[in-house]
């Protein structure tokens, strides 16, 4: 990488808690590995980061998001992990789903046929149980410990 060259990977994710007090979590089978994070992903070249959020949404889920809000951006240097001499930029958004789910959400993790790559299930994760160690990567685990703080500190 030149001196002058700046690599950036910039992820957009979607926080969602439902009445009961839980998170939506994705749990995926990529790059040959399980992680657990939040939904979203990439945001592509000449979109903003909400057109990104809604991108990510109807892909993942089959339906929009509403009541957007900013929770969260990266504000410390965090290698990517996926590519080499990059950095990782991840902004996190508070959102509601603008309609009834219509998509399959289990309660139980890694609800796929099988661990192949490119698979996903989702399910809801009560806020008062989960703990960082319950996420794969580290501002996913920034997060959800100051969303936690950030809750309860509120009650």
């Amino acid at each position: 990488m030149s001196e002058n060259e700046i690599k950036y990977v910039l992820r957009v994710y979607a926080l969602i808690i439902n009445e009961r007090q839980e998170i939506l979590l994705s749990d995926e089978y990529q790059l040959d590995m399980k992680m657990v994070k939040f939904p979203g992903g990439g945001m592509e070249y000449g979109e903003g980061t909400i057109d990104c959020l809604q991108r990510e949404a109807m892909e993942e889920f089959g339906q929009s998001l509403a009541n957007i809000r900013h929770f969260y951006t990266t504000d410390y240097y965090q290698p990517a992990l996926f590519f080499k001499d990059h950095q990782l930029v991840s902004i996190y958004y508070l959102a509601d789903f603008s309609e009834k789910i219509r998509f399959r959400v289990s309660r139980k993790p890694f609800d796929i046929p099988e661990m192949k790559n490119g698979q996903q299930s989702f399910r809801w994760a009560p806020l008062s149980e989960i703990g960082e160690e319950d996420l794969t990567f580290p501002v996913d685990r920034k997060v959800i410990r100051l969303l936690i703080d950030q809750y309860y500190s509120q009650k």
